[in-house]
């Protein structure tokens, strides 16, 4: 019998402690296809700080006992840099309006127990309690039907995030640059993003 997971929502400094954890298991997950993403504790020291910097920050964790086995996190738009915001500018948005859900990963073990719902709620609940969010928006990378690398019967999130309220924007489109699994420089990928109006149910 599965023990049940304690979650654990953080803000702002108070993730400080469990940044190792984070980045461990952002390598860990993202390295599965359709990522494939070949990371590096000093990129990922890099790129947490975002969220230790932003006071209204928020990562939602699942820990089995003392140990972090999932993690889910979202901070403003408007904290993001400047280059992150361009997409929604560019098609009429106030970053000011906008809260980012960044990730949600979970280790294998323990998917299908409902802990994504437990994220999904949590980032959402943080940004009606911070206030003044019209929408949530998240990104997602787009890999062709025949990657090398797509495992067989892979299926993709999007019914699971359709699920949880979210739409697909194919107008809102941008790249990020990482190294795959099986490059040896990193290059662009192409990313699309999904929005939520958010209620105050």
């Amino acid at each position: 019998m599965n023990s049940p997971l304690h979650i654990l929502p953080l803000s702002g400094s108070a993730i400080a402690p469990y940044l190792a954890d984070l980045a461990r298991l952002r390598i860990t997950v993202f390295r599965e296809f359709p990522y494939l993403y070949d990371g590096t504790e000093e990129y990922e020291a890099r790129y947490l700080q975002t969220y230790l910097n932003s006071p209204d920050s928020i990562a939602v964790l699942a820990l089995d006992g003392g140990q972090v086995v999932g993690a889910s996190t979202g901070l403003p738009m408007a904290h993001e840099e400047a280059d992150f915001q361009k997409p929604f500018v560019a098609q009429g948005y106030d970053p000011q309006t906008l809260f980012y859900c960044a990730e949600s990963v979970l280790l294998p073990q323990y998917r299908g127990r409902g802990v994504y719902k437990a994220f999904f709620q949590g980032r959402e609940e943080h940004a009606r309690k911070l206030g003044g969010f019209s929408h949530l928006t998240f990104c997602g990378v787009e890999r062709p039907p025949d990657h090398p690398l797509r495992p067989a019967g892979y299926v993709p999130l999007d019914a699971i995030w359709q699920r949880f309220g979210y739409e697909q924007r194919p107008e809102l489109r941008t790249t990020y640059e990482w190294k795959d699994t099986n490059e040896t420089a990193v290059s662009p990928k192409p990313m699309v993003f999904w929005m939520k109006a958010l209620t105050n149910r």
